[in-house]
């Protein structure tokens, strides 16, 4: 495996941006299958709004953040349908990125892993008979390499 994984990464940030800034534009605007149930016993016209009959759909209210500037898969004040659901993908990628990025940053290994500490204080060293601490596995590999093992 490579060390260098920031092609790979650079390669998934852009095809979530193209996903996100360009083919979400091409959504099914076609309620969902949580919305049509809602909507059972419901009447609606053409632009998805209640006329008449009973369902669960009519108690619903405004989101808290329904004024938000990225609500409803838009940018507030953007006029441009297109560009507005492209821009906000395109946030929503970068902001995420940033995001788990910065968390994987923090939770990065620093150097490498370190063992207990051998020797004389933590009890008998194992290696050399002048108390110094070895490696058994370099002891290993030297042993296997001199045959003497």
């Amino acid at each position: 495996m490579s060390k260098r994984p920031w092609p790979f990464v650079l390669g998934g940030l852009l095809v979530a941006l193209l996903l996100a800034g360009v083919v979400s534009n091409y959504a099914s605007a076609h309620p969902d299958g949580l919305d049509s149930s809602l909507l059972k016993g419901c009447t609606v016209n053409a632009d998805h709004e209640i006329t008449g009959g009973s369902c669960p759909a009519q108690q619903a209210k405004d989101h808290e953040l329904a004024d938000s500037p990225l609500a409803d898969y838009g940018i507030r004040g953007v006029s441009n349908g297109f560009l507005s659901t492209g821009l906000s993908g395109v946030l929503g990628v970068l902001l995420t990125f940033a995001l788990g990025g910065g968390l994987f940053w923090l939770a990065r290994r620093r150097g490498p892993a370190t063992g207990p500490a051998t020797g004389p204080a933590n009890g008998p060293s194992i290696g050399h008979t002048d108390g110094t601490a070895t490696d058994p596995t370099a002891d290993e590999r030297a042993a296997r390499a001199a045959g003497t093992r």
